[in-house]
């Protein structure tokens, strides 16, 4: 195993010419080995959050948000949702960044007038283009992103063109990462780690959910990168992932108190590369049922590092981690490991749920197991992973883990950080904040 180091000179990589240039030509070796003239990609809007479907920032470097059509003979077109991406793209050149779509193969918008016109005027009415966006992306795009009705358009256009799904095949193409994508990988992760840091510093008794999460997102905003919101639940036995609930309904945070746990899935994002932090902090001394599947958690882990090397298969090392839950006599809350830059294969687990939970039983059923999505990948150096056990004894669950990539031969651990549960180190306050505005 391979830890990181953290940054020398704080220097923030960046992706050259050559990166262009390298996945420029691998699009187009892919395209010729499956018999394609274009890659129609579609992208997501730039605040989806948390695994985002983002593949045109790949051929881009740019916004992202946009479609880009490329032809194998040609170079990519980028089109724009708005003309705010024209005004910036012009001042980033103004300003002297390094800028892979030029000004004359943009255009805009990007609906299905703007699609079916543009492979018409590269001269691809008639050829085999390959289509990312029309499969599915779960969790949230269980049937791809493509609108039906922009889709429905773009086929009536051009009814002699042969459209084919390439997404899943493509994804795996672009997972192994070169050099300057780890480099910025490596960079995510350390500001990622720094973020935990705050918030292990902000909580404390007495103090509002809320200050935990803004010292965390601070953290990562002052290091000139703009996380995703993160997950976070607290409370003495929270078994929960998501949003905190006050940033969808108007309530109040919770006030910490002793004893309580802070469960956190931190995302940090430097260039649509991504990195990720599984997060269990104790305000106190930890419970020992938490402690107990922490220890099972940790051996997952542990057994994880073992198997991300390269010429395995992903299921091969899902089976490895969850080795340690067999015989321990709790359960598992969710998937141990998925894959980052793209996020294509998660990890199966035993959704059982309604058993484990009380008061799940008056909720709609569920699957009694969640398949391990792409079992058959197989590791090549390069890939990264989010690798995040989990384990829960009683209703105390921990959680931990952060980024691995898979070197040429043992992993690259970029996180031990967080594979362990944490303390809290704030200040306690004798009440909550004030939280009111006036």
């Amino acid at each position: 195993m391979v830890r990181a180091t953290d940054p020398a000179d704080g220097a923030v990589p960046t992706f050259s010419m050559s990166e262009r240039d390298r996945r420029w030509d691998l699009a187009r070796a892919f395209m010729a080995r499956r018999g394609l003239d274009a890659l129609l990609v579609f992208g997501e809007h730039e605040d989806a959050g948390p695994a985002p479907f983002a593949y045109d920032t790949w051929f881009t470097n740019g916004r992202a948000g946009t479609t880009v059509v490329f032809p194998r003979d040609g170079e990519p077109v980028s089109l724009l949702p708005m003309e705010m991406f024209t005004k910036d793209h012009l001042e980033s050149a103004r300003r002297g960044d390094t800028i892979w779509i030029p000004p004359e193969n943009l255009r805009m918008p990007r609906d299905s007038r703007v699609v079916a016109g543009t492979l018409k005027e590269l001269g691809l009415g008639k050829a085999a283009i390959g289509v990312v966006g029309l499969e599915p992306y779960p969790p949230w795009h269980p049937e791809g992103i493509v609108p039906y009705r922009l889709w429905n358009t773009v086929l009536a256009e051009l009814p002699a063109a042969d459209f084919t799904p390439v997404a899943m095949a493509l994804s795996r193409l672009i997972m192994p990462l070169g050099a300057e994508e780890i480099a910025v990988v490596r960079h995510s992760a350390h500001i990622g780690d720094a973020m935990v840091r705050a918030m292990v510093e902000t909580a404390a008794a007495g103090v509002p959910e809320s200050e935990v999460y803004a010292a965390g997102m601070a953290a990562g905003h002052a290091r000139g990168t703009t996380p995703a919101a993160m997950h976070l639940w607290t409370g003495p036995d929270p078994l929960a992932s998501g949003l905190p609930p006050w940033s969808y309904r108007p309530q109040a945070p919770r006030v910490l108190r002793d004893g309580d746990i802070v469960s956190a899935e931190v995302f940090s994002n430097v260039a649509g590369r991504h990195t990720q932090h599984q997060v269990t902090i104790t305000i106190g001394e930890p419970h020992e049922d938490l402690r107990r599947a922490a220890d099972v958690a940790r051996a997952a882990y542990d057994a994880g590092l073992d198997a991300l090397r390269p010429g395995r298969t992903f299921g091969d090392v899902v089976d490895d981690i969850r080795r340690p839950y067999a015989d321990a006599g709790g359960w598992e809350f969710g998937p141990a490991i998925h894959t980052l830059n793209p996020m294509i294969a998660a990890g199966g687990f035993p959704n059982d749920a309604s058993r484990r939970m009380a008061g799940a039983d008056t909720y709609p059923p569920e699957d009694g197991h969640r398949p391990t999505m792409a079992a058959d990948l197989e590791l090549e150096p390069g890939m990264t992973f989010a690798l995040e056990p989990n384990y829960v004894y009683g209703r105390q669950l921990a959680y931990l883990g952060g980024t691995v990539i898979v070197g040429d031969d043992d992993p690259i651990e970029l996180n031990p950080y967080t594979a362990q549960v944490l303390r809290a180190e704030g200040v306690p306050a004798r009440s909550g904040r004030d939280m009111s505005t006036g």
